[in-house]
């Protein structure tokens, strides 16, 4: 009888919940149309708030909507950003509808593990990561060559119109060894509209097979993680 009082309870409280929800939304979109376009809002599990869900954006606001918080809430005792955690799930992208025709595929090992990143031939943090990349086995990578620092569509160019992009890419990024000359037709303008897309703002964007777009550099111990589906997000 205790089992099923409970589960009544529960019930009841989720009811409650949707219903708290969907009075949020309506009271944003009706008294704020300026935010735009609401997609969603969810009970947030910390200080009676509620996520707020735009088109490509995480705000919060108090039960009578009368706040909107736009910011990063942290756990101070854990150190983790809750707002970038629960970010990477909301905005989470269909890895298999990427165009992997604009990439430039390397696989290593066996290439079960896949990842497909946004990066720049002049980004530092960019070099570094295929530093790392260079000691990951059994991985399809998808390198989405995306020119955003100056001289980089240069770069882009003679590395996509050399005879070997793979190793030409990974002469440059590892060896420093500038790409030949080269002049051909390319697909850039396609890869920089997919960015844009994916309100990509810097190098590298690493977006793993569950669709968790990670932007930023990884070092090596949270990238087998990400790439293994075992990471804490």
């Amino acid at each position: 009888m205790f089992k099923y009082l409970l589960l009544l309870l529960t019930a009841f409280f989720c009811l409650n919940s949707y219903a708290d929800e969907a009075k949020v939304k309506s009271m944003l979109e009706k008294n704020y149309p300026q935010i735009g376009k609401v997609d969603n809002v969810y009970k947030a599990p910390f200080l009676g708030l509620y996520e707020v869900v735009t088109d490509d954006q995480l705000f919060y606001t108090d039960e009578k909507a009368r706040y909107l918080i736009n910011g990063s809430i942290y756990d101070l005792k854990s150190g983790r950003n809750l707002t970038e955690e629960r970010s990477h799930k909301l905005f989470a992208v269909d890895f298999n509808s990427l165009p992997f025709e604009l990439a430039v595929k390397r696989v290593k090992g066996n290439g079960q593990r896949k990842m497909a990143y946004l990066t720049d031939p002049n980004c530092g943090y960019c070099k570094k990561l295929e530093g790392v990349l260079k000691n990951v086995d059994n991985v399809t990578l998808y390198r989405f060559l995306y020119p955003i620092f100056p001289g980089s569509d240069e770069k882009v160019r003679n590395i996509l119109c050399s005879n070997d992009p793979n190793k030409t890419w990974e002469d440059w990024m590892l060896n420093g060894v500038p790409p030949p000359s080269g002049n051909c037709a390319t697909q850039t303008e396609k890869v920089l509209a997919l960015g844009k897309k994916l309100h990509v703002n810097g190098t590298p964007t690493l977006i793993f097979a569950d669709g968790t777009q990670v932007p930023g550099y990884m070092p090596a111990a949270d990238l087998e993680k990400a790439l293994n589906g075992t990471a804490d997000r």
